[in-house]
């Protein structure tokens, strides 16, 4: 997970309208009175329903309190909405569990993915995959993959852009030695050459004072700097992803868990069918307004 990101779920929540919502499943239970032990020695299959959780009949998913948005709406992770939430229920349904047997439970970010037993059956928080936590808990596959996006003046030149094309003629920034950067370089080609910067702060500096028309950030850092630090700046759009292998979310789970396998089928049977992919369009995309630049 990108720096910025930690701190994007303490400040993103005043930026993004509050949608009225309905629950359709249990509140966040606190995290120590959830059950730590399994109702199941082993899963021996991935029969819907039937899986080996915490809690029999039941899915217990875990994130941070609060919850902030794009990634749930109004701080209730059991109503269904936003991209992470969303995501957490097409899961469980794909498993065989239907909202009534999804319970939530509050867990902070950096104990979800710490060394011990967990108190969750998986845990949905932004965690970036990485070999350094693969040695304490299992990871699924990718949910999220991170991409890169544009940040511009609201009212600036920038800010209309719609397409790649339209950025040629701008000058954009980024951090030195960046993906962020690749993307500029590799993908707009600009006919200015980029403005390349030691530090991200720097770049939202430059923005800020109008020494370039656009920066090149990470999405998820671009969603904290548009709603906590240059508010009069806008995502004009992201780019799609142009091969390697890109920083991903993916679900937390207990290290040696017997549901690693299933719930990793689960995610990429939703990856497969598109409905990862309509689930951002619905809540990254469209509902933060950054499009898809083409």
């Amino acid at each position: 997970m990108h720096p910025a990101s930690r701190a994007l779920r303490r400040a993103v929540a005043a930026a993004t309208v509050a949608l009225l919502a309905t629950a359709v499943g249990c509140a966040p239970q606190p995290e120590d009175k959830a059950s730590a032990t399994p109702s199941g020695s082993a899963a021996k299959s991935c029969a819907k329903g039937e899986l080996a959780t915490r809690t029999s009949g039941k899915l217990t998913i875990a994130t941070d309190e609060p919850a902030y948005e794009p990634w749930f709406k109004d701080d209730k992770p059991a109503n269904g909405k936003g991209f992470e939430s969303a995501v957490a229920y097409a899961v469980a349904k794909r498993l065989g569990y239907d909202t009534s047997a999804v319970l939530w439970q509050s867990v902070p970010f950096n104990k979800a993915f710490a060394p011990g037993v967990k108190t969750f059956d998986f845990d949905i928080n932004q965690v970036s995959i990485s070999t350094e936590r693969k040695k304490a808990v299992d990871f699924s596959s990718g949910y999220y993959d991170v991409r890169q996006a544009v940040i511009a003046l609201k009212g600036g030149k920038a800010a209309a852009a719609k397409s790649i094309a339209d950025l040629k003629n701008l000058k954009l920034g980024a951090q030195v030695g960046t993906t962020s950067l690749d993307y500029i370089t590799d993908v707009v080609k600009p006919k200015q050459e980029a403005a390349v910067y030691a530090k991200n702060d720097q770049a939202k500096s430059a923005l800020k004072n109008g020494q370039v028309d656009a920066v090149v950030t990470d999405l998820p850092t671009a969603f904290y700097i548009t709603a906590a630090e240059v508010t009069n700046a806008k995502i004009v759009g992201q780019f799609e992803n142009q091969g390697g292998t890109p920083e991903q979310f993916g679900l937390v789970l207990d290290k040696g868990s017997a549901l690693t396998s299933c719930v990793t089928g689960a995610v990429d049977a939703l990856r497969k069918d598109g409905t990862l992919a309509k689930i951002e369009k619905q809540w990254l995309s469209d509902a933060v307004d950054a499009p898809v630049l083409k």
